[in-house]
């Protein structure tokens, strides 16, 4: 089997009807569907082809950036130990010197700069952080790409609608929804999608397939009841379309314009982000582009200097393309980490891990861009103005994204749990 059949794998064993899914929810919360709900649901049923397709784009910081060298610098202070600022397109808003062209894409950017998180451990910080949950002992909640996959309208993509690029330790998960909406792993996109080209010609694969074929009808006979239950047959059939998809170009960056390939810079990270804007052209839902190092404990300033300048081409790039394109207003970017780093800078020149206030920044689908939501301490305190959560944060991308936070699934335990436990953010909404 290849690894595209795996990430196929069968289906999710809680694959509800999207209206049956919404009468649950409201039986579940004693009341009737609000409006809103009702219209998403009958929008995504309809799929309409006149609706612009919206898909998210993450790009993953992992190990928690810290939020004086990047987005919420405090030059002049003891706690930015020498971190300078510049000013940019949105007026009043200061960032990192170390992003000089993001700061001319900041009129599109919105930053919380008031995060808070409840963990402080890595894996447990990014469950919390693409999840909205803190992690259960009894129940694996799907990441928000993997509900957003599930709550959008299925195009007709051939290849997978969720996709993690440089996938990091923890890249996103299904959850209870199913193996089928884990992210689809892809590694530098430079290199080839694996395992889409058979290893044999095609009439020696297609014959292969009829031989294969005659076993399972074989199998079964007798046994229609558990060989459905496998979704063998949809794994093989669904693998076979992606094999022969023209839409695995999307992930072949050579066809752009070198000028823009160098737009986004000669690193992985932002020969992600651009593949990761053609897959979405092409349907994918949700992509996750992830860029490590940002656990600095030691010598923290000049590491986030070099990462500083791999993400600083790249999301200024991605922003840029997205607008001259038209569709920043169709994709909602997302820069985050699982949590901030300390005010304060330890004996080796590093900061360590900080929840208690840290910044992300979003762009797209009507996130009102130039706008800054809460502020942290000049002093370094763990108080915050105007503090946010995952929770809030993950209820406003699903809200720019046309999709209703309220709605609850049903997990396989019978328990009935919202999308995401929080009222949006409703300063970032236009």
């Amino acid at each position: 089997m290849t690894a595209i059949e795996r990430h196929i794998g069968r289906e999710e064993h809680l694959r509800l009807h999207r209206r049956a899914m919404l009468r649950c929810g409201a039986v579940a919360t004693g009341g009737w569907l609000t409006g809103l709900s009702q219209r998403l649901a009958r929008a995504a049923e309809s799929g309409d082809p006149g609706a612009p397709p919206r898909s998210l784009i993450v790009l993953w910081l992992q190990g928690g950036p810290s939020q004086l060298e990047t987005f919420d610098p405090h030059p002049g202070t003891m706690i930015a130990g020498g971190t300078e600022a510049i000013a940019t397109a949105a007026s009043g808003v200061k960032i990192a010197a170390d992003y000089p062209r993001l700061a001319e894409q900041m009129a599109s950017v919105a930053l919380v700069r008031s995060m808070q998180s409840a963990e402080g451990d890595h894996e447990r910080g990014t469950y919390l952080a693409k999840t909205g949950y803190r992690p259960d002992p009894v129940t694996r909640h799907p990441t928000l790409g993997a509900i957003v996959c599930h709550e959008l309208p299925r195009l007709a993509t051939d290849i997978p609608r969720h996709v993690s690029i440089l996938p990091g330790n923890w890249p996103d998960w299904g959850g209870y929804l199913g193996d089928s909406y884990n992210a689809f792993k892809m590694p530098d996109p430079r290199y080839d999608v694996p395992d889409v080209r058979s290893s044999v010609s095609r009439p020696r694969l297609e014959k292969r397939l009829d031989d294969l074929a005659v076993v399972e009808r074989a199998f079964a006979a007798g046994r229609g009841r558990q060989v459905d239950g496998t979704h063998h047959r949809e794994t093989i059939e669904r693998a076979r379309r992606m094999m022969a998809s023209e839409q695995l170009a999307a992930f072949q960056i050579d066809d752009e314009p070198a000028e823009l390939r160098e737009r986004y810079g000669d690193t992985p990270f932002g020969r992600g982000c651009l593949a990761a804007r053609r897959l979405t052209e092409v349907g994918v839902r949700c992509v996750e582009v992830t860029l490590g190092g940002w656990d600095t404990h030691v010598d923290n300033h000049s590491s986030h200097t070099a990462l500083a300048g791999t993400l600083d081409a790249a999301l200024s790039a991605l922003i840029s393309d997205l607008a001259e394109r038209d569709r920043l207003d169709h994709t909602l970017v997302l820069c985050a980490g699982e949590f901030g780093r300390t005010p304060t800078i330890n004996r080796l020149g590093g900061r360590d891990h900080w929840p208690h206030g840290f910044t992300v920044a979003l762009a797209g689908c009507g996130i009102r861009g130039g706008t800054v939501v809460g502020a942290t301490d000049p002093e370094g305190g763990r108080k915050v103005e105007d503090a946010q959560t995952f929770p809030a944060l993950g209820a406003t991308l699903l809200t720019a994204l046309g999709i209703d936070p309220s709605v609850e699934l049903i997990s396989p335990a019978g328990r009935p749990i919202k999308l995401a436990d929080a009222e949006p953010i409703g300063k970032l909404l236009g």
